[in-house]
């Protein structure tokens, strides 16, 4: 589904994570479930993430993008920050996701921008922005993942 993009991180974060033994673009490729919808991460730090993904592929019977489509996106790219906010010795664990859905979109591309609201020891909480390519807001959500301490390697 269109060309690939690597995701953007700051270079001490790879870094930190190679350290571990993990690649973290890999990491944060979408999982299976934003793979086979399309997701594509474009830019990533725990104060901003930017995420593509297609409507087309991704709509319900009326041939509008699925509510539920715009909650993989808000979910994926709001895990990402909280994930990035944790660093690489917790995991995010998102535990509750609003999605306010605005205008029907038919075709191209939304782009989510996800923004910390709150960022704590144990939770971390993103306000995800869903629009059209002509900028209109589709989607509002808000996602608030705990940070649980990360298995040890």
């Amino acid at each position: 589904m269109g060309e690939q993009r690597t995701v953007k991180f700051p270079q001490e974060v790879i870094d930190e994570y190679a350290a571990l033994g993990v690649d973290l673009p890999a990491l944060f490729s979408a999982g299976h479930l934003g793979t086979r919808m399309g997701v594509q991460i474009v830019e990533a730090s725990a104060d901003r993430v930017v995420g593509t993904m297609p409507v087309e592929g991704n709509t319900q019977p009326y041939g509008l993008l699925h509510g539920g489509a715009s909650a993989v996106l808000a979910e994926t790219i709001g895990s990402v920050g909280a994930m990035l906010h944790g660093g690489s010795t917790k995991i995010a664990v998102g535990v509750d996701l609003n999605c306010t859905h605005h205008r029907g979109v038919r075709s191209g591309l939304v782009t989510g921008v996800a923004t910390p609201v709150h960022r704590g020891r144990t939770s971390a909480t993103y306000e995800i922005a869903i629009t059209d390519e002509d900028g209109k807001r589709v989607c509002s959500a808000r996602l608030t993942c705990v940070l649980k301490d990360a298995p040890t390697r």
